[in-house]
């Protein structure tokens, strides 16, 4: 429903009723797990990850739902976080886990990139995608890491979209609050560096 009629579901978040809300779980978790396999699949490191002999197609699909375990989660609640900051920075008082369901149903591109990008890995590239010394050259992996941030791109619109109708912000309040949650989401990815 969130690609043919994302207005009616962002509009559903602002209902907070505990049931709503409880009822969303399963499907979100969902979201995050599929979401979280399609960006560990686009890492550059899982791209060495075959380099092991001990690693055969079996372990790969299972380090993959593993990763994507942990990358969903950590994505789901970051940037959860950084979307709740920035909203609160343009004044919208939501609790934390109504902008966490909001950032999972905006994710939905993101976990349906899974059967775009991993038929074309598999049909172009088999195996040689997990391969450092693999037949797909860099170009390749920009076309193919280029696909999945469209799908991205298309994710961060529903985010926008979902500001808007779930909280009723003017377009200045959303990209304000998206900014400031971007702003966030860098001093994340810079905060272990600097440590």
């Amino acid at each position: 429903k969130v690609l043919t009629a994302p207005r009616a579901v962002f509009a559903a978040l602002a209902e907070t009723d505990d049931l709503d809300v409880d009822a969303r779980s399963e499907p979100v978790l969902l979201i995050v797990i599929l979401a979280g396999m399609a960006s560990i699949v686009l890492t550059p490191a899982w791209g060495t990850v075959m380099d092991d002999g001990t690693v055969d197609g079996l372990v790969l699909v299972v380090l993959t739902f593993i990763g994507g375990l942990f990358y969903g989660a950590a994505g789901y609640f970051l940037l959860g976080l950084a979307l709740w900051l920035g909203a609160k920075g343009v004044g919208v008082e939501a609790p934390f886990r109504i902008l966490r369901q909001l950032v999972a149903f905006a994710a939905v591109p993101i976990a349906l990139s899974l059967l775009v990008v991993v038929p074309v890995i598999a049909v172009r590239y088999g195996w040689d995608w997990f391969r450092t010394t693999g037949s797909d050259t860099s170009t390749d992996r920009d076309v193919v890491v280029g696909i999945g941030l469209a799908f991205m791109a298309w994710s961060v619109a529903l985010v926008a979209l979902g500001l808007r109708t779930t909280f009723r912000l003017p377009w200045r309040g959303v990209v304000g609050a998206l900014l400031l949650a971007g702003v966030m989401v860098a001093a994340f990815a810079v905060l272990p560096t600097a440590l």
